[in-house]
This record gives C-alpha cells, structure tokens and sequence, in this order.
C-alpha cells in the first residue's frame, strides 16, 4: 500500500474500500439525496439567483487580486477594535500560535466553534501534544470526535452514520467525559439532541477559552461572522473570556454590502434555509459584552501558492457550502473519507492538491477521482468551475515535476512521466491529424471486430474491470456517409 505523510492511501485504493461498504453508501444515499432535493426547491425561490451567483464571483475575483490590500486593512480595523491580530504562513505556526495563546491564560481546556480552518492544521492533535483539551460543541462534530473518527462531509460532518450509530456512540463514549453515560438512549433525534445538550452543557458554563473560525472576515470593519443552525457556536463565542478565531485569509469580503450576497446564497447552497438560524457577528472586544481577549489568526497554509495560479485560484472563493459534494456520484458512493482530508467531494479533489501541493500519490489522485460529469459547477453558489480545475490539475500530474513554494523553502520534485498514458494520448493525435491514417485505421478495426476482447489485458484491465469496451460497428461514419449519402471521402 502506498500512502502520504498523513498515513491515507491514494483515492482508488481508499474509494475501494469504501464503496463495498454498504451501510455507508446507504447513509450516504438518503443524506445526499435529501439535502438536493430540499436545496433545489429553496434556490428556484429566487428569481435572481443566476445574478447572485455571478455576483457573489466578482466579488470574490476581485478581493483574491487585492488580497494584500484588504488583508491590512482587515489587520487595521481588528487592531482598532481592541482584538490582536497573528500571521500564521503555515499549519505548524498556526498551531504554536493558539497552543501558545491558550498557554498564557493558564487553561488546559477549550471549548470549539465548528472550523474547517482547525481541522485543516490539525489543532485539536497539536493541542492535545500540549496537554490541552479541546471539546467539539458542533452536534456532528461531537458524534466525530466522541467515536474518534474524522469527519466526511463538510456542512454534517457524521452524515456517514445513522442515527443508531450515533445512539450507541453517546452511550458507549459519553461517559469517558466526566458525565455519566446516557442510561436508556433512543435513537429520535430529540433524544440525542438532548444528550448532546447536556453533555456539552457544563463545558460551556466554565470555559475560559473558545477557538472558532470564521465564514466570513469584512475587512471594511474588522467583523468576523459565524452561521449555524445549533447555536452552540454562538454559546462559544460570547461565554469566555479569550476567543482565538483561526480563519483562511481568503475569507475576506470587502464591504457589509458585499458580505450580503453571500448572506443569501450561503444558507439556501448548505442546509436550504432562507436564511441561518444563527449569525453571529462580532468586531473586537466590547467592555461588559462577550470575550473580554480576541485574538484573529490569518492562515496561509499553502493559499498564497494556490493564488497563484490563475485557473486554480477560484477554488478560493469557495464558501464550505458542500453543494458540490451532495450532487457528486463520485462522493455519494466513495464517502469523504476516501479524499484523505478535511475538504472531501469535488471541492476537496481542487483544493487539496493545491494547498498540500501534488507531493504524495493522494494528492496526484485526487484531481481524477471525477466523472467530470459537471453537476459541481452547475450548483457550486460562487460559480467555481470545478471540471475546469480539476483538468488543469490532471495536467499538471501529467507533465510530472513541478517547483512549488512552501514559505521560504522551493521543493522541486523530479519529473514522473506517465509514460504509457502520454504515448497513446500522442498517437491519438498523430493519427486524428491524418484523415488518411484515420480513415485507414478505422477500415482495419471494422474488419477484424469479430477479434476484439470485450476487456483489455495488462495495464488496460484496470479500465475495464467495471466496463466494457465499446463495439466496433461494421463500418466508419465517414464510409457510412459516402455509400448512404453519395459524398466524397
């Protein structure tokens, strides 16, 4: 088996695996198919939201070409606020910077707001090294990390198990928390929202610190947004007393006139609301109301490479919808797990590559694990062309080495041709350049179609052990044409 530096295999060994799981692709189906069907009928309420859409792009093209420019003034206005800003260029500083932050207020526990951002860095491992305690108060980040799982979905991180599993992971882990274990559970979803609520209840009454991220950072104010459907992150955000918020700098919006379009397109692309049941926004510190120290993480982590690079770049505008993810056949049958990283689905199979650079076999796999079918793109609420990427990537995998910049060390691979794969692709071309050779091609394959194999033998039989390969008709249309049709040749 070979696998990265995170211990993950590459895309088709992990989606083998995967896929003959079959209560997995059962949870998968029913919750992927319902959040579709709900968010179909949320988006045809808006007439303008193909403008909206187109918008929110602009705006986001915009903001990545000025990034430095709004990124200061962002800093500025936090600074202004009373909060304190930190420049992390990669996940290990990042991670000494919040250990270290956390350190200085003597606690040894914190409670979570739901953040790609962390689970990206890896923080609540790093936390743990530094004998801290970090407590996921998301309900499906809970059910992840009591079962010691990762998450496999974007917006319903346990979407992967169903509601018996989750029944008898709080009655089997709850306990080792301090709580007596939950006598009698049943699996209705109120009972476990219940159980979740006063399981988590006392980590919030005495917690001194929250970690969050962020969806949003207008760098016009210095305001940073959160939106959930629990309100949990909102209990995260206003009870302690240090807030740390790890967010990407290419969360950052302009204006308040900006972050309005994205307010309408955020809720109805993940959970089909019209709107958040919970936004919350806060600039700074305020004496008497909320956290009384607030520290803003900007992470790098590889997006100023991906930045770069002028076709990969819009995978920057993503805003953790999973849109892409719940229309993707290749996701609803291989699950998030399989993509080996905390951005699954069809946004993952762009943006990992990118932020990690193509340095393992997983990240070189990810760009082809796509039927380049292009439903991602049709629902994607910022209009990010994700087939476009992903071919982009594929070609670069392709062409072999590459120089990528990580902080200040340059990392040049060497070349890999793949050799075969590049040698039928050159004598495809030659040939479709030549309508001789092309035509005189295909005579020959029209007359000895009775020898053909069905499947292909050595390097082929991958290819064709879930399909067969096409039937060579009697004859070319070219010849069809001229004997039916009477033209030339």
């Amino acid at each position: 088996m070979v696998k990265t530096q995170l211990g993950m295999p590459a895309f088709p060994e992990a989606a083998g695996r995967s896929t003959r799981d079959l209560r997995l692709r059962a949870n998968l189906r029913h919750a992927t198919g319902l959040i579709r069907e709900r968010r179909a009928a949320a988006v045809a309420e808006l007439a303008d939201w193909e403008r909206l859409r187109a918008a929110a792009a602009a705006v986001k093209d915009r903001t990545l070409r000025h990034l430095d420019h709004y990124l200061l003034r962002l800093e500025e206005r936090v600074t202004a606020a009373g909060g304190t800003v930190h420049w992390a260029a990669d996940a290990e500083e990042a991670n000494r910077i919040v250990t270290g932050l956390v350190r200085a207020t003597g606690e040894r526990e914190v409670v979570k707001v739901k953040s790609m951002a962390t689970q990206e860095i890896g923080l609540n491992e790093a936390l743990a090294r530094a004998g801290i305690r970090a407590y996921e108060t998301d309900l499906a980040e809970l059910i992840v990390q009591l079962a010691d799982d990762t998450p496999s979905h974007l917006l319903v991180p346990a979407v992967h198990r169903n509601r018996g599993e989750i029944r008898d992971i709080f009655r089997e882990r709850m306990g080792h928390w301090g709580r007596p274990a939950p006598k009698g559970l049943g699996d209705r979803p109120a009972e476990l929202a219940e159980a979740a609520r006063l399981h988590l209840r006392e980590k919030f009454l005495r917690a001194k610190v929250a970690v969050s991220g962020a969806n949003f950072m207008v760098a016009e104010t210095g305001t940073l947004v959160v939106v959930e459907s629990e309100g949990n992150g909102r209990m995260c955000l206003t009870l302690p007393e240090t807030l740390i918020s790890v967010v990407g700098i290419e969360k950052t919006v302009p204006t308040w006139q900006d972050l309005e379009i994205y307010l309408q397109l955020l809720p109805r692309s993940s959970t089909a609301e019209r709107m958040n049941p919970y936004t919350s926004l806060w600039t700074g510190t305020t004496e008497g109301d909320g956290p009384r120290h607030f520290h803003l993480v900007l992470l790098d982590n590889g997006r100023t490479d991906t930045l770069a690079d002028q076709v990969g770049r819009q995978a920057l505008r993503c805003i953790r919808c999973s849109a892409c993810l719940n229309v993707c056949p290749v996701y609803e049958r291989a699950g998030g797990h399989a993509y080996g990283s905390p951005y699954p689905g069809p946004i993952g199979a762009i943006l990992t590559p990118q932020l990690r650079g193509l340095a393992s076999p997983l990240e070189e796999s990810l760009p082809f694990a796509s039927t380049l079918c292009g439903a991602c793109y049709e629902v994607c609420p910022v209009a990010i062309d994700i087939p476009e990427v992903l071919l982009h990537l594929r070609a670069r995998v392709a062409e072999g080495g590459e120089a990528t910049l990580r902080g200040t060390r340059t990392v040049i691979r060497p070349a890999r041709r793949h050799t075969l794969e590049r040698t039928v692709m050159d004598a495809a071309a030659w040939a479709l350049d030549r309508p001789g050779v092309l035509r005189r091609g295909q005579r020959l394959a029209a007359r000895t179609r009775r020898l053909h194999p069905r499947r292909l033998p050595g390097p082929g039989r991958a290819w064709t052990e879930s399909r067969e390969l096409p039937e060579v008709p009697p004859e070319s249309f070219r010849d069809w044409w001229a004997r039916t049709r009477g033209g030339g040749r």
